[in-house]
């Protein structure tokens, strides 16, 4: 697929200045774009994109995506939201708001300049399947009301949204639903479950196990996901998705800990707790759409890819 065509372009990057925002910010940076990351810093952080910010096609500007943007770009990629049970927990209200104001003002963008936008969507809209492995026509099974519902449902209300746009005005969208993705430039406190365990291991402490350990997690680094969400962006104008976007590797928590501990060296531990309602039990992708509309499959095997974040949180504790 010709990456080159974001060669000279103007993209905007909501929460680019996040986990994952801030790679794909560095990725059209080297495909020769020119890149303006929006983020108000609720959980990104200029750190992720400081080596970024001396690079002339490279501009970061903080604003708060439920309020309206007006700028001159031909391309969105709306990540803007917090992914992290422990923050998008902390205000569920506002995370429900960046959704879906968020992507009312991001479409709306995107209307007045008719241009593509891409929208950041999760397995979370699965819930807690009841289909296994999760494909795109399934509806999921999630609770619209519990403690998780801000995340689940703002999401799964964003995609409607997007297809609202696209059947009604005729807008390009693209929906990808990333599943769980790890690597460099997580945040150390942010609840996730490789991130969690990598900074218990380093530091010594016991590792947390909710439940028995046996609920299952597909891992896909974060290089991998960047490159599919790239590619899905350039598909034509047909191909709107949902795709599942992610690593069909199944792994459960409990032997994500003991690939942990032997990593580090670590004298951790492991100590067992409740299970937080609504844990999904199982999560992983079927990718069959995506490896035969994006001629793309994930590389990262997950022993590599925890190396290499091993590596990130060594500097960051330092």
């Amino acid at each position: 697929m010709p990456l080159d065509q974001y060669r000279n372009s103007r993209i905007l990057v909501t929460g680019g200045a996040g986990f994952v925002g801030s790679h794909l910010c560095e990725r059209l940076l080297t495909e020769g774009a020119e890149v303006i990351s929006v983020d108000n810093y609720y959980t990104g952080t200029r750190r992720n994109i400081a080596s970024l910010l001396n690079n002339p096609l490279f501009e970061a500007i903080r604003h708060d995506v439920t309020f309206p943007l007006y700028l001159e770009v031909d391309a969105i990629f709306n990540l803007a939201c917090p992914a992290s049970p422990i923050h998008y927990q902390r205000d569920p209200v506002q995370t429900t708001k960046t959704s879906v104001h968020g992507a009312i003002n991001m479409l709306g963008l995107a209307k007045r300049l008719k241009i593509r936008i891409f929208q950041a969507s999760t397995s979370e809209v699965y819930g807690d399947p009841v289909v296994h492995p999760q494909k795109e026509d399934y509806w999921g099974n999630v609770n619209p009301i519990g403690i998780r519902s801000c995340y689940d449902e703002g999401k799964r209300c964003a995609e409607t949204l997007f297809f609202d746009y696209w059947r009604q005005h005729g807008l390009p969208i693209k929906v990808g639903r990333i599943f769980n993705t790890y690597g460099p430039r997580m945040q150390p406190n942010d609840g996730r479950v490789v991130s969690s365990f990598i900074v218990q291991a380093l530091k010594g402490d016991p590792i947390t196990i909710f439940g028995d350990g046996g609920q299952t997690r597909s891992f896909c680094y974060v290089d991998d996901l960047v490159e599919a969400i790239t590619r899905l962006m350039l598909t034509p104008d047909e191909c709107t998705g949902p795709i599942n976007l992610g690593n069909s590797s199944e792994f459960t928590i409990l032997e994500l800990a003991e690939k942990v501990i032997k990593f580090t060296n670590s004298a951790s531990k492991l100590i067992f707790e409740p299970l937080p309602l609504d844990d999904p039990r199982q999560r992983q992708p079927d990718l069959e759409k995506a490896k035969a509309v994006l001629d793309w499959q994930p590389k990262v095997p997950l022993d590599d890819g925890l190396k290499e974040t091993i590596k990130y949180f060594k500097r960051v504790l330092d």
